[in-house]
């Protein structure tokens, strides 16, 4: 704890940003990753049972299980195309298309507070290292180098060099939980898609048989 603090006072006073940075990062890792966890867990097997009970035309049941499991977003965004009554497949396929635009931002949530942590966290280090410079350069005075100036100097590099490793850090620290975030984001996308054209294409065929019969008895 004592190191921790002697750290934070060497770093000077781009420290308090970046020490900020740094608490409100892992908060929302925590809270991103608690929130990753439940879909992964669950999401790929809930569409699994859904299509099944889909494909027995056991539209009830479907709906049941999505209603048990609406905290997913696959969840919401199928629910509103099976809860539509007697939908045209353009109507069945939009209503899955504007849930899932509706879902995006609840999954990318964050990411710009992210981003914007690791554009900003090397740029304060940076600045800490020009103050860090100009302390030790302040200190300088080369018609009396002694010991006096000594702990000047010593201090303005510190500042220096602890405010610059603080900052990338930080930076890389981010850079890494977002790039995971952002591939949970890509793989569980492309999941909902392949369920959602799969269910759009028993929907039409069922649809285009249901007019064939009712025109051709």
């Amino acid at each position: 704890m004592n190191d921790a603090i002697a750290i934070l006072k060497a770093g000077g006073v781009v420290m308090i940003p970046l020490l900020l940075f740094s608490i409100t990062a892992i908060g929302l890792i925590v809270e991103r990753s608690r929130f990753w966890s439940r879909i992964i867990k669950r999401q790929p097997r809930m569409m699994q049972r859904v299509l099944m009970l889909y494909q027995e035309n056991n539209i009830v049941e479907a709906i049941a299980v999505l209603k048990q499991n609406i905290d997913l977003p696959a969840a919401r965004i199928l629910l509103s195309a099976l809860s539509l009554d007697r939908p045209t497949p353009e109507q069945f396929r939009l209503a899955m298309q504007a849930e899932a635009q509706a879902e995006t931002p609840g999954m990318k949530r964050f990411t710009n507070v992210f981003d914007m942590i690791v554009g900003l966290s090397p740029l304060f280090g940076l600045l800490g290292t020009v103050i860090g410079l100009i302390v030790s350069f302040a200190s300088l005075n080369l018609g009396n180098v002694g010991g006096s100036q000594t702990a000047g100097v010593t201090g303005g590099i510190s500042e220096a060099l602890v405010s610059t490793a603080s900052g990338l850090v930080v930076a890389i620290f981010n850079l890494f939980a977002v790039s995971i975030f952002r591939g949970f984001y890509t793989r569980q996308t492309a999941l909902i898609q392949e369920y959602a054209n799969r269910f759009e294409l028993i929907y039409s065929r069922r649809y285009e048989d249901s007019r064939s019969s009712r025109f051709h008895p």
